[in-house]
């Protein structure tokens, strides 16, 4: 049998991160990722002590975090929680609902400022076709990106997370490498 290693999303052996002016870019390979659905006649869960947030918003605790994507559908976040059975934590804590296991499907870039909120709203600008001062902390979406379909979430003033499909990570990740070094280069 050959001698199998796991890669990243990105082809690498280590989750890649680069740094440019105030922002750091980071590919967050350790996010285990589910979608959650209520079934018909089923009462809304709180996976992991979590309150299921409504429509355009986002939560988590010290455990989980979670995006609101559809009418009785979420997207669960398990930080650190790549390599488990994640959709069977979910399940359990879910029961009667509609689980599928999403980490290999998707990849996730978290953006920090060390600069506080300014270098986010700058990026968001740039990048996503939503109004970066309503777009607060707390709050997700699904939009377009450079022609992609991407989950933007806000996780605090000073972070951003970007998940999109695993199969366009590449050109993901060069968008946003891209939008993250020109904001950081002096204007002339």
């Amino acid at each position: 049998m050959p001698d199998l290693k796991p890669i990243t999303a990105l082809g690498g052996a280590t989750a890649r991160t680069v740094k440019h002016g105030a922002l750091t870019l980071e590919e967050n390979t350790g996010l285990a990722l589910a979608s959650l659905a209520l079934r018909r006649g089923s009462a809304e869960p709180a996976p992991f002590g979590l309150a299921l947030p409504g429509p355009g918003l986002w939560t988590e605790n010290d455990s989980a975090a979670a995006l609101w994507t559809s009418s009785g559908q979420w997207l669960v976040e398990g930080p650190g929680r790549a390599e488990t059975d994640f959709a069977a934590e979910v399940a359990a804590a879910g029961p009667g609902c509609s689980v599928t296991e999403q980490t290999d499907g998707f990849v996730a870039f978290e953006v920090r400022s060390a600069a506080g909120e300014a270098p986010i709203l700058a990026l968001m600008a740039k990048l996503v076709n939503l109004d970066p001062a309503r777009f607060g902390p707390g709050t997700a979406t699904r939009t377009g990106l450079e022609h992609m379909s991407v989950f933007v979430i806000r996780r605090a003033a000073d972070r951003l997370a970007v998940i999109g499909m695993r199969s366009a990570a590449g050109t993901l990740w060069h968008a946003l490498e891209t939008s993250v070094q020109r904001l950081a280069e002096p204007r002339a």
